[in-house]
């Protein structure tokens, strides 16, 4: 069987989780980054010089540590010399809007190599702070830009505080349950049936911050340990973001793949990948019970794909809280118990949310998944903001 030879094809990937304690501390996020890069360029098995040819570089915002040239510094750490860089805003859809982004330009012929890298070590940062010491990181920016998202909080929200990520993905949570017409106490029931067997996925996953199984019950009771973040979700119920995790991609056109003599058993094809937004601002949604950019953007995906949701073999819904898996169940038409599962890494809960780059480890995950079952097809989803 012929493929295009501009088909974009993931065919290097890594990710590490750091799980230490005490006085012992992660690298900072530069060495982070470096480490899986490297790591991915290595593990697409090239028998040509991969790392001369990245000609694209894509990095996720780092919130741990401000560097004075993030793409820069990481470039010059894997000794790789891409003509494009782009650094990302806060979000998390960023990780898949690289990938969609160097597929695109793959496609388009206008690059032929791209490395998608993102790492955090927010639980380091974090563990330091707690013992009165700052982190003796590198290449600090002498002029911080402060936290960068593509759209400004409304004042009226601000003054309201509605623009925590606890707060508005539980209004959206109860908005949907008061559409479905489910009383309280089912509906904290379907949730921890639905986020349980995320949990279980962790348990497997030696990369996940949390490798815990949980019982539904105990994932929705209120504790001493498991205090209310905000109703209805509980602190085990949603994305852990002070976590020490890094992950890399690495996509590359199927001709590209074949003069750097990359094994057909790394590659796999990106077959489709769809962007779109929802209002910005929670008082300008008419339905806050559902997502019609989730519903256009996966249906999008599907189609150019050439797929139909039942070819799916396997899903990875992002769960920075239990509203965006349902929301995205909704829109894919897909049931909270369907059996090919809803998550290969354990989701932001249990594999960890490391702030903006959910996604680079999803994707990674979700590539290894598919090179262990050839010819299947994976699908995964990104939120980012209030669900917008």
């Amino acid at each position: 069987m012929s493929v295009d030879p501009r088909t974009p094809c993931v065919i290097g990937v890594a990710q590490r989780t750091w799980h230490l304690r005490g006085d012992d501390y992660a690298p900072e996020p530069l060495e982070m980054q470096a480490e899986v890069a490297a790591g991915a360029i290595s593990d697409a098995g090239a028998t040509g010089d991969l790392a001369a040819a990245v000609d694209g570089l894509g990095l996720v915002h780092c919130l741990s540590w401000p560097y004075d040239d993030p793409c820069g510094r990481l470039a010059t750490a894997v000794g790789i010399t891409p003509d494009l860089t782009r650094y990302t805003s806060m979000s998390g859809t960023v990780g898949q809007e690289l990938v969609g982004g160097a597929a695109n330009r793959i496609a388009a012929g206008e690059s032929d190599v791209e490395l998608i890298v993102g790492g955090e070590a927010l639980d380091t940062k974090r563990r330091l702070k707690k013992a009165g010491e700052r982190p003796a990181w590198s290449y600090r920016s002498p002029e911080p830009p402060g936290i960068p998202i593509d759209t400004p909080f409304h004042d009226a929200e601000v003054a309201h505080e509605v623009f925590q990520a606890w707060l508005t993905f539980a209004v959206r949570d109860i908005a949907r349950r008061a559409r479905v017409g489910t009383r309280p106490e089912q509906h904290r029931e379907h949730l921890g049936q639905l986020l349980a067997p995320f949990s279980e996925v962790a348990a497997a996953n030696p990369h996940a911050w949390f490798p815990t199984a949980h019982t539904p019950s105990a994932l929705v009771e209120a504790t001493p340990e498991n205090r209310m973040v905000g109703y209805p979700y509980t602190k085990t119920m949603v994305a852990v973001m002070d976590v020490d995790m890094a992950a890399a991609v690495v996509v590359a056109s199927w001709a590209a793949a074949d003069r750097l003599g990359v094994p057909a058993d790394k590659r796999v094809p990106l077959r489709g990948w769809a962007f779109g937004t929802d209002a910005t601002y929670v008082a300008e949604h008419p339905d806050l019970s559902r997502s019609p950019a989730m519903a256009s953007v996966s249906a999008e995906a599907l189609r150019v794909s050439g797929a139909g949701i039942d070819d799916i073999a396997v899903f990875d819904l992002y769960s920075c809280f239990a509203s965006s898996v349902d929301f995205a169940l909704d829109a894919l038409g897909v049931a909270p118990d369907d059996p090919r599962g809803l998550t290969v890494t354990g989701g932001l809960p249990y594999c960890g949310g490391p702030a903006s780059n959910y996604m680079t480890h999803a994707i990674a995950t979700m590539v290894e998944r598919l090179r262990s079952n050839p010819g299947s097809l994976g699908l995964v989803s990104g939120v980012g903001m209030h669900m917008t």
